[in-house]
């Protein structure tokens, strides 16, 4: 068998079979492609894709001469053969995340990836001049590497816009009808997915959500399953691709009962061959899912009290996203008018007690075009203190950081971060203003880098190690100074908010 197709390592070899099948051959035809790499083998789901076209998509994680075939009770499905050439992947294609280390993720190659959210729902439903201008937006502020992006379009203030295609076809009744997929929604949806992936961006795909004035997320138990059976068929073999399985999955319980939800996570689990990070995230904070289950990955919570997060961590010993943390913006909901102070502020705070933040933006506009909502234009001012935090991260972080906690011999405040990896340390100091900071830095003395870092001004200016200051404390209602100072030095600060302290040694 010749291998006349080459591609590169984490790229979609997709091979397509035409079939002249009666009937609705979404409901009726099932069909997996067999992929082999000497003795190993894959099984991947294929999908009908409209106009008698079948189609499996397959990334391979490994270069070498691959071959395909095909099994289906349909026999015009069943025994197609095919073989195509695994180069190595291309420049800057590090294929898909996994968690590493427990608390952290890292691309297939092993290099690092530190989460930095942006939720933008109804993106991919707006008018086509829009998408652009939101993929641009993203490409100029270098933010971030993770988009919250719903697969359904949404129905909820400051979204009510017609989409710009229907997810699945009208019925004379003028209904929906959840066996008739709009197989041109679903190609304009991965043909994102994958433009992201350009711009080394994970498409974190929203399943499910309650926002819904098309009845999607009323459907039988069946029809769910068989949704979410074609949609990981479809999508699986895009290297960027995370799964959500829901946006606030406890406002649907009524009709989606927990049982359903742990049957979701095991579909993509059968189905799934790449092993995608996958989790669910909940709209009331005491009704959590039970993220220590098997099948999450990672914890997607939504809550406005970042200094849990050493908390979470601890619960359910898996990596923290903090993926609503409330947005910055002026609106009337409460959840979306902090200010840029305050959401950069729990950015750092975030990051520095061992997680990851996720952003939005809901500003008052004319004509309702809210970044949270539709994407477009960002417009506050967070976005780009958020870039210079995800640079310090990145450059300065190894494998990932564990706060101070953890960490026997620390300390730290709860509405301050401290965190450590190796002779790195850092501690945050967020609304906290003082002349001289020992608390949380290293009990050895030695040869250190200092740096001060201005979170919100995004400066780094070398800081000025001094004697670490005795503590005071208090003993019956007597101030007395006595003990041993809690660090090995102190370092002098300029006074102002949103410090962060950098502290490393010199090798």
């Amino acid at each position: 068998m010749s291998s006349a197709t080459t591609i590169a390592q984490y790229d979609i070899f997709e091979h397509e079979i035409k079939a002249d099948i009666p009937g609705n051959p979404y409901l009726d035809n099932e069909f997996w492609g067999v992929f082999a790499l000497n003795n190993r083998k894959i099984r991947v789901p294929g999908f009908y894709d409209g106009d008698g076209v079948f189609k499996v998509r397959f990334s391979p994680d490994h270069p070498g001469n691959w071959t395909l075939t095909t099994e289906s009770e349909t026999a015009a499905l069943n025994g197609q053969t095919a073989s195509f050439t695994a180069t190595g992947p291309r420049e800057g294609v590090r294929g898909p995340v996994h968690v590493r280390n427990r608390f952290h993720f890292a691309y297939a190659d092993g290099t690092p990836y530190f989460p930095f959210t942006t939720t933008c729902y109804a993106w991919t439903h707006q008018p086509l001049e829009m998408q652009e201008q939101t993929l641009k937006s993203l490409e100029d502020t270098g933010a971030f590497n993770k988009l919250r992006m719903c697969v359904m379009p949404k129905s909820y203030p400051y979204n009510q816009n017609e989409p710009l295609h229907d997810v699945y076809e009208l019925r004379a009744d003028g209904k929906y009808d959840p066996d008739r997929p709009n197989f041109e929604a679903f190609r304009h949806f991965e043909n994102q997915i994958a433009r992201l992936a350009e711009m080394n961006i994970e498409a974190d795909v929203i399943i499910f959500h309650p926002y819904d004035r098309w009845d999607h997320c009323m459907w039988t138990e069946e029809q769910d399953y068989r949704y979410l059976q074609y949609l990981v068929a479809r999508i699986a073999a895009y290297r960027n691709v995370w799964w959500s399985l829901a946006n606030e999955y406890d406002f649907m319980l009524d009709v989606k009962p927990m049982d359903r939800w742990d049957r979701f996570f095991q579909i993509i689990e059968e189905t799934d061959p790449y092993l995608h990070p996958k989790s669910i995230h909940q709209g009331n904070p005491d009704l959590c899912y039970d993220h220590r289950k098997p099948w999450v990955s990672h914890v997607s919570i939504q809550h406005s009290d970042v200094s849990q997060t050493p908390e979470w961590r601890t619960q359910y010993g898996k990596p923290v996203l903090n993926d609503e943390m409330h947005y910055e913006g002026n609106i009337l909901q409460f959840w979306g008018n902090i200010t840029a102070e305050t959401m950069v502020h729990r950015f750092w705070m975030t990051v520095l007690k061992g997680g990851y933040a996720g952003h939005g933006e809901t500003y008052v506009h004319p004509q309702d075009l809210l970044w949270w909502a539709k994407g477009g234009e960002l417009r506050g001012q967070s976005p780009e203190r958020i870039a210079f935090l995800r640079k310090i991260i990145e450059e300065d972080v190894k494998e990932g950081l564990t706060p101070v906690d953890e960490i026997p011999g620390f300390r730290s405040h709860r509405l301050v971060a401290a965190s450590k990896e190796g002779d790195l340390t850092y501690v945050y100091l967020g609304e906290h203003r003082p002349v001289v900071l020992s608390t949380g830095l290293p009990m050895e003395d030695g040869d250190y880098e200092i740096d001060i870092i201005d979170g919100w001004n995004m400066t780094i200016t070398p800081g000025k190690k001094v004697p670490a200051p005795v503590p005071v404390a208090t003993r019956h209602g007597a101030i007395t100074r006595g003990g041993k100072p809690d660090a090995a030095f102190g370092v002098e600060l300029p006074g102002n908010p949103y410090l962060c302290v950098r502290v490393r040694r010199r090798r």
